[in-house]
């Protein structure tokens, strides 16, 4: 599939999650299959921007691209701004977020919370495709509460500048719109990705949670697209290797005293459903220092495959 200039590899996206898809997360899952990688929510505010959180968010060194960074708010100037500060910054894609249901955004009316007031959707949608040169996506729930399912209205307002999952209403504004569709929500297996594909007509799959601790779903998902078959799981010595890569990962991002805080989380997700994986989680949590949990990590898939 096509996002502007792009001509993606695959119809496969890495859903823009905080505290999650930083820089480590992003390029596995590129690596195992993923085409876009959005980066964690970025806030338009400009006195965030030199803020160390924001710096580490959209730091992409050494990434593919296209690099797509994910923007947040609710004024059009100030998203606009935004959009040309991240892409003087490097960004090849600006998705604008519009499907976060956190209390602490809606509360400030941004996230799916501007679904609410369609006009001004149109407003922050012009004001951003004409700032920057690049593509614009826009990240959407199928409506701001199930009572009010507008995704088509969206869609066709989004369509106008080129720029529980409810697949029903998926599959409904890609039937009637022209643009690019990615259906989220939901997709833990490959099996569930064709079939929601299949279901909604959409041209791509967003992944989000399930790919937490299993960066290579993306190729499994990929393989059973192509295929129909189940792709062999990923091996123990695989697994580990990626493991200890993104700690290593971490700790060059964050540092080591937040990187071993930061890691913690996903060695839990990595390790769940091995052995005595719940009982080395446990005892991981405890560890604060990173050659410790490095250590350790190591020790315990050395033990695993004897």
């Amino acid at each position: 599939m096509r996002i502007g200039a792009h001509v993606l590899r695959s119809g496969l996206f890495v859903a823009p999650m905080a505290g999650i898809t930083d820089r480590p997360f992003r390029r596995l899952a590129r690596r195992y299959g993923a085409a876009v990688a959005v980066s964690e929510m970025v806030s338009s505010r400009p006195e965030l921007r030199e803020s160390r959180k924001t710096r580490l968010r959209v730091d992409h060194g050494g990434e593919a691209g296209p690099i797509a960074v994910q923007i947040a708010g609710a004024e059009p100037q100030m998203l606009a701004d935004a959009a040309r500060h991240n892409v003087a910054l490097g960004a090849q894609i600006i998705d604008i977020n519009m499907g976060c249901p956190a209390k602490k955004v809606c509360n400030v009316f941004a996230g799916s919370a501007l679904l609410e007031d369609e006009a001004l959707v149109a407003r922050i949608l012009e004001a951003v495709v004409k700032a920057v040169e690049v593509p614009v996506t826009l990240k959407i729930r199928t409506g701001p509460c199930p009572e009010r399912r507008n995704a088509l209205s969206i869609a066709r307002i989004a369509e106008a500048f080129r720029g529980q999952a409810e697949y029903a209403t998926i599959a409904e504004v890609k039937s009637r719109a022209r643009i690019p569709v990615i259906a989220n929500g939901d997709v833990e297996t490959p099996e569930e990705a064709k079939r929601v594909l299949e279901a909604t007509g959409a041209d791509g799959i967003m992944v989000g949670r399930a790919a937490q601790g299993r960066p290579w779903l993306f190729r499994e998902i990929a393989h059973f697209l192509a295929t129909g078959t189940s792709a062999a799981p990923a091996p123990l010595a695989e697994i580990r290797a990626v493991l200890l890569e993104h700690l290593e990962g971490l700790y060059a991002l964050y540092g080591e005293e937040q990187g071993t805080r930061v890691a913690r989380k996903h060695i839990g997700w990595t390790v769940r459903a091995l052995p005595g994986g719940e009982e080395f989680r446990c005892a991981a949590v405890r560890i604060d220092s990173a050659v410790a949990q490095h250590a350790a990590v190591n020790d315990y898939f050395s033990r695993l495959a004897a």
